[in-house]
């Protein structure tokens, strides 16, 4: 107990945990209508696209918040032209969000290597750095929060609808495909201001886990949100205490915590499993 109040008397330590919290309450809602509609692949590359838009910003002498939203936003705006209709539309829509991924992260490697050789903070960069975060940072990414939650809660029960079923809610004139390029910039906002904090690979662990973990456990819309940021929050929470107790990565605590969380959702379902086939 008396570590954990020592550990409060530290800014960084409190402005970690303030930055924590809005990356894992943003990430758990954008990442479970992420999981739904079976985008985490293109949520994925918009958290390694970071890392070039990251690099490159720095190589030309920017702060690496303009790249970061400069490269995500933009390839959400790609990602989001790519068909989603015909027979071979998920085929081509991976093959093609596969191939701007790694293009991109080429680029991003280049970037590093042509900022005099090496380019300081690639570690920070893909994995990130909490116990860095100052207090501006945490109010740049409390404003992108709000917007993104804003316009998520605005467009919430069409997309909803959209991502269950995409040609019902279009035979009852909702703007399917309209809904899904907005998505995918929200996506995009929400992985740009996350990554700054999170770095470009811890970002999709917030993401995709917690989520997926949720939707393991129940289908209900409001009880998964409730339990993805539970899980988001609680993971980001230990994981910041763990890594102040320790010399390893938090990158490290978070994913772990986050995947242990999803093995045990699935576990669980195995007796109701059985109990569904016996029947």
């Amino acid at each position: 107990m008396t570590d954990l109040q020592q550990m409060w008397v530290f800014p960084f330590m409190v402005n970690a945990f303030r930055a924590g919290t809005i990356v894992a309450v943003v990430a758990a809602v954008v990442g479970w209508f992420m999981v739904l509609r079976r985008q985490s692949f293109a949520g994925h590359t918009l958290a390694v696209v970071g890392f070039p838009g990251a690099a490159g910003a720095t190589l030309v002498g920017l702060s690496t918040t303009y790249g970061y939203f400069a490269f995500c936003v933009t390839a959400a705006v790609v990602l989001g032209l790519i068909p989603r209709v015909g027979p071979d539309a998920d085929g081509l829509e991976s093959a093609l969000t596969g191939t701007i991924q790694a293009f991109l992260l080429a680029c991003g490697f280049l970037f590093a290597a042509l900022y005099k050789g090496l380019l300081g903070g690639v570690t920070a960069l893909l994995f990130g750095s909490f116990l860095g975060i100052t207090a501006m940072q945490v109010w740049v990414l409390l404003v992108v929060a709000i917007a993104v939650l804003v316009v998520l809660a605005a467009i919430g029960r069409p997309l909803l609808f959209a991502s269950i079923d995409p040609d019902a809610a279009a035979g009852r004139g909702v703007p399917v495909r309209l809904l899904s390029m907005l998505f995918l910039v929200v996506l995009g906002a929400a992985v740009a201001g996350a990554s700054q904090i999170t770095g470009s690979l811890l970002v999709f662990a917030l993401l995709v886990m917690p989520a997926a973990t949720a939707q393991a456990i129940t289908a209900s819309p409001r009880l998964g949100l409730a339990l993805s940021i539970a899980f988001a929050v609680v993971v980001t929470w230990v994981g910041l205490i763990a890594a102040y107790h320790s010399p390893y990565p938090i990158g490290f605590f978070v994913t772990t915590l986050a995947f242990a969380g999803y093995v045990l959702a699935r576990l669980g379902r195995l007796p109701l499993r059985t109990v569904g086939a016996v029947a």
